[in-house]
This record gives C-alpha cells, sequence and structure tokens, in this order.
C-alpha cells in the first residue's frame, strides 16, 4: 500500500541537534514541510557521505522553511558520539532522531527486520503532516540532496498551485503543467 498522501502516523523519540538531546513527536512536524531521511546505520560507509551532502544543502531547505529529520535505528547517544568524532558528521545541524525500537522505521515501511535497520527511505511530509514524496533506495545505492530539493521546490510548487503540475526535470522558475483535455495527446 502507497504511503503517498497518507498522515505520519504518533510517534515519540530521543533526537540529537546541536549539541543536545531533545525529544521529538509527529506534533513537531505540524504546520512546516519535513523530510524524514532514513539510514542503515551510524558509523557506516554511505550514510555519512549522504548525511553530509544533505548538511551541505541545509541551508537552503530551511529557506524553503523545510526541517530535516535524519532516522536511523541507532541511538541519540550514538548520534552524538558519531558527531563528535566524525568531520562529515560535525557538520549536520539538522535533528538526528534515534529509533532504537524501530517504531518509526517501521511506521514508514522501512525496517529491514532480519537485521533491524533502516532501508535508505526519504520521505518528504507537507504542513499537513501528509507524505507528499516516498524514495527507497537498496543500502548501497547513495542519494543526492540536490535532486531531492528539487523535487521538495517541485512538491511545494503543487501545493501552492492547484490545477498545476511539475514536468520532468522541472527546476523551479520553469514552465509546468495545466493538465486539460486539450493537452491529450500533444505532449
Amino acid at each position: 500500500m502507497s504511503l503517498i498522501n497518507t498522515e505520519i502516523k504518533p510517534f515519540k523519540a530521543q533526537a540529537f541537534k546541536n549539541g543536545e538531546f531533545k525529544e521529538i513527536t509527529e506534533a513537531d512536524l505540524k504546520g512546516k514541510w519535513s523530510v524524514f531521511f532514513f539510514y542503515p546505520a551510524n558509523f557506516t560507509f554511505v550514510c555519512p557521505t549522504e548525511l553530509e551532502d544533505l548538511a551541505d544543502k541545509y541551508e537552503e531547505f530551511q529557506k524553503l522553511g523545510v526541517e530535516i529529520y535524519s532516522v536511523s535505528t541507532d541511538t541519540h547517544f550514538s548520534h552524538k558520539a558519531w558527531h563528535d568524532t566524525s568531520e562529515s558528521i560535525k557538520k549536520i545541524k539538522y535533528t538526528m532522531i534515534g529509533d532504537p525500537t524501530g517504531t518509526i522505521t517501521r511506521n514508514f515501511g522501512v525496517m529491514i527486520e532480519d537485521e533491524g535497520i533502516a532501508d535508505r527511505g526519504t520521505f518528504v511530509i507537507d504542513t499537513e503532516g501528509k507524505i507528499q514524496i516516498v524514495e527507497i533506495n537498496a543500502g548501497g545505492i547513495g542519494r543526492d540532496a540536490s535532486e531531492l530539493l528539487r523535487k521538495v521546490k517541485a512538491a511545494q510548487y503543487v501545493a501552492a498551485h492547484p490545477g498545476e503540475v511539475c514536468p520532468a526535470k522541472w527546476k523551479e522558475g520553469e514552465k509546468t503543467l495545466a493538465p486539460s483535455l486539450d493537452l491529450v495527446g500533444k505532449i
């Protein structure tokens, strides 16, 4: 079953952000766009490259009113230790959620049960707490924060402009489409 346009399930978790531990719930997401960025584990290989890429683009996401939440089945203590020891992870200013029980990971359908870790799942959540974008990659395939940023801009555009859609490779400021009978067979 697709998660598109479904509301995120309630959760409560401990997180690490800006040198502090804090509690995060689904209520923290309401009223703003969010990205939940699941990854397999701290202290690994592809994961820090992805999280660093997101850290490098975090300011651009913030300008769009988007909060980033990275999530793994590690604890918030492990997130802090990784942050303190890795040059790549030290760059992170966004929230790193610990999900050692796997509740959030299962809620989003990305738990690899026999390993107790998450798939590489990316979820863009709108201001109403509904999932608008779902992307899941195999473990060895890293994601690109620039492409995610483009998709978030498209999702925000479509949300703000009912009746318009963004075609493939659409970038901010480019022409959109208004689906209608007149366009059928002409694209």
